[in-house]
């Protein structure tokens, strides 16, 4: 069977919430291998990655890499295409960084890169991915013309998990590689206070738009994701207006995500804004205007001051809660 390759994120040998759902969709198309980068031994990951369904896991331990930007991980994934031999495709999560490296990987390899695909489905002709174009508004399905295709994968797109496996380790010399790279000297990370839900990954997520009137008012949008243990996000509007930080702009110019349940309040639902939040398995709209763009892809609807519909709101969920 054909390998296909994971590119495993992680931080201080902590793995990323989407490594399971990639393993998972690489046992779909194949055999599910993972490629790890790490400055000491990323072979301390292999029985984790194995119990999340990794057959192998390529382990390349290179000095600094969590300071040189994109470039270990390209070689590694290299290598590792190298060393698997029969490889039907390569899956990386949504994340800045490891959307470069794909783009690069398939460069170096002549191969085909596909991102922010929502589904993937394999047959005797290959790898399909399914994908949005023009901001939402089509749903494409595309295939690699050439190459093996290399393929970002948005959050919340495949269901189930994969069956425990060997997770064998095989050790990757990458040390040959000389492709220039940015070396970090700094970084300045923003504090977060709170303990919710990274946006990107969260199954629920609550946004607030410029309906809400002030930056103070939005706080009854942080109140309803706090109720629901969910993520806080915006739209542009409510950035612009300064409401929350940039971080919380949910769109195309923003964070895309794809929860199981997405909860639009004050949103009016500009194309930018449903580009980046239209995949979620349910969508739930507030807003007084009956006409607003964002019942169009919304599976409920509540016309309605917000200000009377999200503390009713807020207080049922406590009361499900008890």
């Amino acid at each position: 069977m054909s390998k296909v390759l994971v590119l495993v994120e992680h931080n201080a040998g902590a793995l990323a919430s989407s490594t399971a759902e990639l393993l998972t969709a690489a046992a779909v198309l194949g055999e599910p291998a993972a490629v790890v980068v790490s400055e000491t031994d990323a072979g301390a990951l292999a029985a984790e990655l194995g119990a999340l369904g990794a057959a192998t896991v390529y382990a390349a331990t290179v000095p600094g890499a969590d300071s040189l930007l994109v470039t270990p991980r390209v070689a590694a994934l290299a290598a590792a295409v190298t060393a698997a031999g029969d490889v039907a495709a390569v899956l990386v999560g949504t994340g800045v960084e490891s959307r470069e490296a794909a783009a690069r990987l398939a460069i170096r390899i002549g191969g085909a890169y596909l991102s922010d695909a929502v589904g993937l489905s394999a047959d005797p002709d290959g790898i399909t991915a399914t994908q949005q174009a023009f901001g939402g508004a089509y749903t494409v399905v595309s295939t690699a013309a050439r190459g093996i295709p290399v393929i970002s994968l948005r959050p919340h797109s495949v269901e189930g998990s994969a069956p425990a496996a060997a997770g064998t380790l095989v050790p990757l010399d990458v040390s040959g590689d000389t492709a220039p790279t940015t070396t970090i000297t700094a970084r300045h990370e923003q504090a977060d206070t709170s303990d919710r839900p990274d946006l990107k990954a969260a199954e629920i997520v609550v946004s607030g738009g410029r309906g809400l009137g002030s930056q103070e008012k939005f706080a009854l949008v942080e109140q309803l994701a706090d109720a629901f243990g969910a993520a806080v996000g915006a739209s542009r509007a409510a950035v612009d207006a300064g409401y929350v930080p940039q971080s919380y702009q949910v769109g195309q110019t923003g964070v895309t995500v794809s929860p199981n349940l997405y909860i639009a309040v004050g949103i009016s639902g500009a194309i930018q804004h449903k580009a980046g939040m239209q995949t979620a398995k349910t969508i739930v709209a507030i807003n007084k205007d009956a006409d607003a763009p964002i019942f169009e892809v919304a599976d409920f609807g509540i016309v309605g001051d917000l200000f009377t519909v999200v503390p009713q709101l807020i207080e049922a969920v406590k009361a499900r809660k008890g």
